[in-house]
């Protein structure tokens, strides 16, 4: 979750949403997110709502999150009321969520199970930080329910990870995975970065390479994107470091697309591939299809019928103000069906299975023409989906079809 806010409307303290947002439950999957704040280091590259012990006073901050988690909780199930559905996803993110211990995130996880409840064979995601999990604390996790790990591995080589802060040895992520299957996980991800400044092309085959050694059911890879207010943009500024290259970028992404598929792995989305569809991430797919999912704790970020808001974002504000009764919302926004339709444009495209034409108006659908006739998408049954060329330059599709 990123450390700013968007702008929006006042949020109401009480957290009530309308009746028509209310209606929509249950129309569509609904998810849990968890967003754990804390981490051991803080890496030059992430603008994401985290925050080191020392950043905490010692952590007094932290003492009361599980208190303010299951307080958030209680509040949900009371906006939502009888028409909560099951949840159909759980994910814990971060920041580092197993910097928690496993009976501390196995404690959140009773929370949400016994508040919503889940439906049978619920994903259930923790994202990890390779060193700091084990095989004790894996198997541990497993038996507690959880189904699915994400470990942050970013590259196997250790001068790309010493330039992203990563603290982890090049061989950790590997291990974790093997551990994890071990303790009975269905379904392991690994996450990579590439473009960081330093990185060959060599780096970046190592580390795919690397990566599908440990067999993964599913791997994510992502651009390096410099945000403004982190260190790395701060060395980019003053020249100690080149900014990533667009075309550099795009050469990258095309060598993990081939390695990918031979490895027998797909993309279902942009920068997502799974080796099956029974392996991709199902609450991920709720975000990129306009699911509604509440998101708990510090900058979490939520959705419900066309209602989005966010949550304050220090650890003690958002303990303040649950303790106080009142939501932890900074802020929200009332979606219109304009709204709607063009940030479905903008998330569905980006899926293997494309867009329904439905969605487009008559100026999408001229411009879903145009982008079929420039070799950027194809146009089969009714629905348009991006080629390989197309999701190098899918904000540009997005923008043509949304003008």
């Amino acid at each position: 979750m990123p450390a700013r806010l968007p702008d929006g409307d006042p949020a109401p303290r009480d957290g009530v949403l309308p009746d028509a947002a209310l209606a929509e439950l249950g129309a569509r999957p609904f998810g849990v997110y968890v967003h754990v704040p804390f981490c051991a280091t803080r890496c030059g590259y992430c603008d994401f709502n985290t925050y080191t012990a020392s950043e905490l006073n010692g952590g007094r901050s932290r003492a009361g999150y599980l208190d303010a988690v299951v307080a958030e909780l209680a509040l949900a199930r009371r906006v939502l009321g009888d028409g909560a559905p099951a949840a159909d996803t759980v994910f814990f993110g971060g920041g580092t969520p197993t910097l928690l211990t496993p009976a501390e995130l196995a404690a959140v996880l009773d929370a949400i199970r016994s508040t919503f409840g889940l439906v049978p064979n619920a994903e259930v995601t923790t994202e990890a930080n390779p060193e700091s999990v084990d095989a004790a604390s894996l198997a541990a996790l497993r038996a507690a329910g959880f189904t699915r790990i994400s470990l942050g591995m970013q590259s196997a080589v250790p001068h790309v990870l010493a330039t992203l802060d990563r603290i982890h040895t090049p061989g950790r992520p590997a291990e974790a995975a093997c551990e994890a299957r071990a303790a009975g996980f269905a379904h392991v991800s690994l996450d990579l970065i590439y473009g960081t400044p330093g990185e060959s092309d060599d780096d970046w085959r190592a580390s795919l390479d690397a990566a599908l050694a440990a067999e993964p059911d599913h791997l994510s890879a992502y651009a390096l994107i410099v945000e403004p207010g982190t260190r790395l943009a701060a060395q980019i500024k003053r020249g100690a470091l080149p900014a990533p290259d667009d075309d550099v970028l795009a050469d990258r992404y095309e060598i993990a697309d081939a390695a990918l598929r031979a490895a027998g792995l797909r993309w279902y989305e942009v920068s997502n591939w799974a080796a099956s569809p029974d392996d991709a991430c199902r609450h991920n797919l709720g975000y990129w299809r306009g699911g509604d999912w509440w998101g708990i704790g510090p900058g979490a970020h939520s959705h419900v019928g066309g209602v989005r808001w966010w949550n304050v974002l220090h650890p003690s504000r958002y303990a303040a103000c649950l303790a106080e009764g009142a939501s932890p919302a900074a802020g929200r926004e009332l979606l219109d069906a304009d709204t709607r339709r063009i940030e479905r444009v903008m998330l569905e495209l980006r899926l293997a299975d494309g867009l329904p034409l439905e969605v487009l108006d008559d100026a999408g659908r001229a411009a879903a023409a145009q982008a079929a006739a420039d070799g950027l998408a194809t146009l089969a049954d009714d629905r348009l989906r991006l080629t390989f060329r197309g999701r190098l330059l899918a904000d540009a599709v997005v923008g043509s079809l949304t003008a």
